[in-house]
């Protein structure tokens, strides 16, 4: 599974996300149920840091957030 994949899985699936985009060294995603965001799973993925704040989940994932972000899209 890549990396992309096990983000994606720590913040619930495709069908939680509703938006993602990178800033710099964080992946900014909204999700529509923040519950089923598994910090565990994100940290195991490679994140260094994970900030929910109700719906909006921030991952930091250093200097590859563009990459990533890319990924996901591409897996939605």
């Amino acid at each position: 599974m890549s990396k992309a994949e096990q983000i994606l899985a720590g913040l619930g699936g495709a069908d939680n996300v509703v938006e993602i985009e990178a800033c710099i060294t964080r992946l900014r995603t909204e999700v529509n149920d923040a519950s089923l965001v598994s910090e565990s799973a994100l940290k195991s993925a490679g994140a260094f840091g994970v900030v929910v704040s109700g719906n909006a989940v921030q991952v930091v994932v250093g200097p590859e957030a563009d990459n990533i972000a890319e990924d996901i899209e591409d897996l939605m």
